[in-house]
């Protein structure tokens, strides 16, 4: 389709690619990585023509169609709705269209055979190319991408640059070119039309080249990773874990020959200045010296900076209870958002809260901030400091400063040094970190208020899509801070892996109510999919069923159930609750021999650890048991609270 050989391309003095090739084929999904800086989106615009390359060539297959999603398409002329906009990806079709309409209004006052036949062509072509279906094919990937059917007719330019971008990707799928380029396509979606889009790309026809750092979304999708890495294109077969586990494989080979050939290189350089001063090896000398001088050096690999210190300190403790969210409701206008909801945070939980747009995700947490009025009670705990970062946090930010003192303004016991070093985590380095604030793009400055949030030494944390406009290695670095992190938090995030890795609770709202489901992303997301899509067996046996006769006793039977089920649910949640304690208690036994590792007297004592060692064994059974009797439990709370 594609083939790039031994391409160079200079920007600003400097090399991104150099001699590097790739072969682009059909049908190939492509996830397109590397650090920032190292030309991802400029490589998308080299493929795209807008880019001239300064050495090799670029074959393209005649006549191939290539779609670019980018930023930049927000300055288009967007007049229009919502689905007008859209079905500009149909512009030859709308063509068709609007000839057969001009023709059959023309032979309501002069119909003739010449306008039959002509008429009669264009609605072959028409229907040639499924022109009838474009409307509804337009809605049907709209609505996936999150509109609802009543916003299509809306004009597209009343809505933020978020849903602007949602309906010219829409708009960029129906066109359906043969190669379809994506530059960060998931940052303007939630989380159901990221696994709509998924399920799309899977089986589009075309190939896709995608510029993510988001890992789910790379590994669900991508059956080849390309990384831009030491100015060349490096090809791994596979989704994004298997990216992983090859270029592990690949730097440790790597390291064996670099060592090897640095070592070659040192026993060639002792015996050059060892003889070099000796008349009769100065031929060997001299046949050393062209030889080490031809080497084809072999790189070190390229480490990664992820090891860079990022901790969230903690004045204090706060105590049992983080957060309680109590008889809570919300309107806006006539449109609930909360409705008498419940919820609570134990210290130390660490909280993700996911969802559609549009459910009250970012109100909540402006809620518990106190930047939105509502009713019912939010109380914090004892001794608890919350700190709060949203995207709008960067407005904040001090236009005079340099982005080291604003920080080290906000947190005066933060030494320069250290501010650096933070401040690398979220990918200012070397001298970016003495740029002003006001010449920082909205992303910067998001960034950094990010950086501040860091530093603020609370023990509660509200994080509102902390990981937009983070690479992944950044996002990585963030993921482990807060791993480590001994304080609560409740976190807004589309970013999956990031969830999976920090996680412990999962929030959704559903019918205007708090639910939480107690365990990770991974086992959430089977669990939420098992629930909401019942499988077909099932549903066809509730289709099929008849409702029973009505009779006079049907209010007393309805009342009993109820309160049953009312009971049951009474004497789970002390089940529950039992079941808690005893993991609490398994728990701190468990803790209790890994520390008693660390004593010499059973450290020592072979039989002693071998004893210790068994009842950490058995120990780690029996939580895992209990928390898989605690998740079975929970999930027969639900299916009873739903009936």
């Amino acid at each position: 389709m594609i083939d790039l050989q031994d391409i160079s391309f200079e920007f600003g003095g400097r090399y991104l690619y150099k001699e590097a090739s790739w072969q682009i084929k059909p049908g190939e999904r492509i996830g397109l990585i590397g650090k920032n800086g190292t030309g991802k989106s400029t490589l998308l615009r080299v493929l795209m023509g807008e880019y001239s390359i300064s050495g090799g060539n670029i074959q393209k297959q005649g006549g191939i169609k290539i779609g670019f999603l980018t930023q930049d398409f927000l300055d288009k002329n967007l007049e229009g709705s919502v689905l007008e906009v859209t079905m500009q990806a149909f512009e030859e079709l709308l063509d068709i269209e609007k000839q057969m309409h001009e023709i059959t209004a023309k032979m309501e006052t002069d119909y003739n055979d010449k306008l039959l036949e002509r008429l009669g062509d264009l609605q072959h072509q028409y229907e040639m190319h499924d022109g009838y279906t474009i409307h509804n094919r337009a809605a049907e990937v709209l609505e996936g991408l999150g509109f609802k059917t009543e916003q299509l007719d809306k004009p597209l330019q009343q809505f933020s640059g978020g849903w602007r971008m949602r309906a010219l990707l829409a708009q960029m799928l129906l066109t359906k070119p043969d190669l379809l380029m994506l530059d960060e396509p998931t940052n303007h979606l939630d989380l159901p039309s990221i696994q709509w889009l998924e399920n799309y790309l899977r089986t589009y026809a075309g190939s896709v080249i995608v510029v993510s750092h988001d890992r789910y979304f790379l590994n669900r999708l991508c059956n080849r990773i390309v990384e831009i890495s030491n100015l060349k294109f490096n090809i791994f077969e596979g989704n994004f874990d298997d990216y992983i586990d090859q270029k592990e494989e690949r730097m440790l080979l790597q390291q064996r020959q670099f060592s090897n050939q640095q070592q070659y290189i040192k026993d060639q350089e002792k015996f050059i200045n060892r003889f070099r001063a000796k008349a009769s090896k100065s031929v060997a000398v001299q046949s050393r010296v062209k030889m080490l001088d031809r080497l084809d050096k072999i790189e070190a690999p390229e480490g990664e900076t992820a090891s860079m210190g990022l901790r969230f300190g903690m004045d204090h403790a706060g105590g049992k209870v983080t957060l309680e969210i109590e008889n809570l409701s919300k309107n806006f206008g006539n449109v609930v958002v909360f409705n008498h909801a419940e919820g609570q945070i134990i210290r130390g939980d660490k909280v993700a809260l996911i969802g559609a747009n549009g459910l009250g995700k970012s109100t909540l947490l402006k809620i518990v901030d106190g930047l939105l009025e509502s009713t019912g009670k939010i109380t914090l705990g004892h001794n608890v400091h919350m700190s709060y970062f949203s995207q709008q946090q960067s407005e904040t930010l001090d236009n005079t400063k340099t982005i080291v003192d604003e920080l080290q303004y906000f947190a005066p016991w933060v030494k320069e040094q250290d501010a650096r070093t933070i401040l690398g985590s979220f990918l200012f380095t070397g001298e970016d970190v003495f740029k002003k604030i006001k010449v920082l793009s909205g992303g910067e400055k998001s960034r950094v208020a990010l950086a501040k949030t860091v530093v603020s030494r609370s023990n509660f944390l509200l994080l509102d899509e902390p990981t937009n406009h983070l690479d992944m290695q950044s996002v990585n670095i963030l993921a482990k801070a807060l791993m480590e992190y001994d304080g609560s938090m409740l976190l807004v995030s589309h970013d999956r892996h990031f969830i999976s890795m920090v996680a412990d609770k999962i929030w959704f709202i559903e019918n205007h109510e708090i639910k939480e489901y107690p365990g990770g992303y991974d086992e959430f997301e089977e669990w939420y999919n098992k629930r909401v899509v019942p499988p077909p067996t099932v549903a066809k046996q509730l289709h099929k069923e008849e409702k029973p006769p009505e009779s006079n006793s049907g209010d007393k039977n309805d009342h009993d159930k109820k309160q049953v089920s009312k009971n049951k649910l009474i004497q789970m949640q002390k089940d529950m609750d039992k079941l808690e304690q005893e993991l609490e208690q398994h728990k701190a036994q468990l803790k209790e021999i890994e520390d008693s590792y660390n004593n010499p007297d059973i450290a020592s004592d072979a039989k002693k650890l071998n004893e210790a060692t068994e009842q950490h064994k058995k120990l780690s059974g029996t939580i895992k048991q209990l928390n898989l009797n605690f998740e079975t439990l929970f999930e027969q709370m639900m299916i009873l609270q739903e009936n």
